[in-house]
């Protein structure tokens, strides 16, 4: 009894001396190298540590140095000068799951992760400190530099880092979100079954800031909750449409409240200054939208697309199942005055302006004006009613060599104009007068000249025309059949 008690005893010892010297061994240049071998020759991935340095004080925690790991045949996933491992009970079933897991002044490039793989470590909380992160097929691409932060619990999927049910709060010097470049980025928000809820955004963003809170669903449906956008100064060399793309492209984007105060934006042939907007309670999705209650208040210093430019213009309208209701639009243009209401109906594409007045003007028609008003006006627009307008002190040019013409002090009245129909402008019916107090038409000049007429689906009626020439008066009046009708 006391042989076999002295064997155990002494075999003990030496298992004990055993685990002592590879303790000791691992924690050496060497150890750290045969480990990384190991792993790299018995598993698909490959591993390169310079150190492993475990100290007593923490007996929980295993430091590893110079750390890169990384799928075979692929450049590293993670690279970092330490990685902090805390150790939990959980590894006895599953030794990939960590406590924690603390990467230190590294970088995740999950665009070297090859598809339909993920990485094999699990950890109850993951820490960053100073980390570059590239994960251009995550759900929202993203490049982010300078990241500090953590996500809790850490379970990575093959196409989402944060993995499908996890809570996280980072921030971050420089952030590029699907697209969308930031400075000085805070996130925080959680993901549930790839639903990502943003609770908290902040950024500087175009030398403003940006401060919201907003979620997306599995298909790519956001709803912004809340939205500010503060002194924004942004440049693109993108136009107006394709700036506007990214609201297209996705399924659909539900606006809860959107704030914009005094943003300047630029591209090649565009720009807004001063911008100023409120736009509340509205979805859109695609060119289209939907609304049950919606608002949008805005107004800016001066917008410009291409040739056309205003000056001041002012928007206030209210959205609903029905349409669009224009409460005011007014505006500077053309070194005169506009200002309109009116309404917009979804159910026949209508636009009814009650209310239009024009002063002002000095204007002078596109050489492409005829063209474009032969061609057929956009699907969602199909007739345009002016249920009353007035014109005063106008000036409009017309410098086609073929028949040119200008009309100065141009003045007139209108009531029931319709000027399109069935997606073609016209003047398809209602009634108006116009006067000036000089006019040329081809080179030939004329005091006073004025023109009412009638229309209707038959015919326009000019029942007066008239102005002085320099040999006296002419007048007369005409009655122009329609020829064809549109169908």
């Amino acid at each position: 009894m006391k042989f076999l008690g002295k064997f155990f005893l002494t075999l003990l010892l030496l298992i004990l001396l055993g685990l002592v010297v590879l303790y000791v061994l691992l924690q050496t240049q060497w150890g750290a190298g045969w480990f990384s071998r190991w792993v790299s020759d018995k598993t698909a991935w490959h591993l390169s540590l310079s150190k492993i340095e475990h100290n007593f004080s923490s007996p929980s925690h295993i430091m590893l140095d110079d750390f890169s790991f990384g799928h075979d045949g692929q450049p590293a996933v993670l690279v970092a000068k330490r990685v902090d491992l805390g150790l939990a009970l959980v590894q006895f079933s599953d030794w990939l799951h960590f406590d924690s897991i603390d990467v230190r002044d590294g970088e995740i490039n999950l665009a070297n992760q090859t598809p339909d793989t993920t990485l094999p470590i699990q950890a109850n909380r993951l820490q960053l400190n100073n980390v570059r992160i590239d994960s251009p097929h995550s759900m929202l691409p993203m490049i982010a530099e300078r990241v500090n932060g953590g996500i809790i619990p850490w379970k990575p999927t093959p196409t989402d880092m944060l993995g499908s049910d996890a809570q996280f709060q980072m921030s971050a010097g420089k952030l590029t979100l699907n697209g969308v470049p930031g400075n000085n980025v805070l996130l925080q928000g959680s993901v549930k079954q790839h639903r990502m809820i943003f609770s908290n955004i902040g950024a500087d963003l175009a030398r403003g800031s940006m401060t919201g809170n907003a979620e997306r669903d599995a298909q790519g449906n956001w709803k912004i909750d809340q939205l500010r956008l503060n002194d924004i100064r942004l440049q693109t060399h993108q136009n107006l449409s394709d700036f506007l793309n990214p609201l297209r492209n996705v399924p659909s984007v539900s606006i809860n409240r959107l704030d914009m105060t005094d943003a300047r934006l630029q591209g090649p042939d565009w720009a807004v200054t001063d911008l100023d907007l409120t736009l509340k309670n509205i979805t859109l999705r695609g060119d289209d939208w939907q609304s049950d209650d919606g608002s949008l208040s805005m107004n800016a210093g001066n917008f410009i697309n291409g040739g056309f430019e205003l000056n001041d213009p002012i928007v206030n309208a209210n959205f609903s199942a029905q349409g669009i209701e224009l409460a005011q639009f007014s505006s500077r243009w053309a070194n005169g005055v506009i200002r309109a209401s009116g309404n917009w109906t979804r159910s026949d594409k209508r636009l009814t302006l009650n209310d239009l007045a024009i002063a002002g003007l000095e204007y002078t028609l596109p050489q492409n004006w005829r063209d474009r008003w032969q061609q057929a006006l956009p699907s969602w627009l199909d007739s345009v009613l002016v249920t009353h307008a007035t014109a005063n002190r106008n000036l409009v040019i017309d410098i086609n060599p073929a028949f040119p013409f200008q009309m100065t002090a141009l003045d007139g009245n209108a009531d029931n104009l319709l000027l399109a129909r069935q997606h073609q402008w016209g003047i398809w019916g209602g009634k108006a007068s116009f006067n000036a107090a000089e006019a040329t038409f081809n080179r030939t000049d004329l005091r006073h000249p004025s023109i009412a007429f009638n229309a209707n689906d038959q015919q326009i009626q000019v029942t007066e025309m008239s102005a002085f020439n320099g040999n006296g008066l002419l007048e007369g009046r005409r009655v122009l059949a329609r020829m064809h009708s549109v169908h």
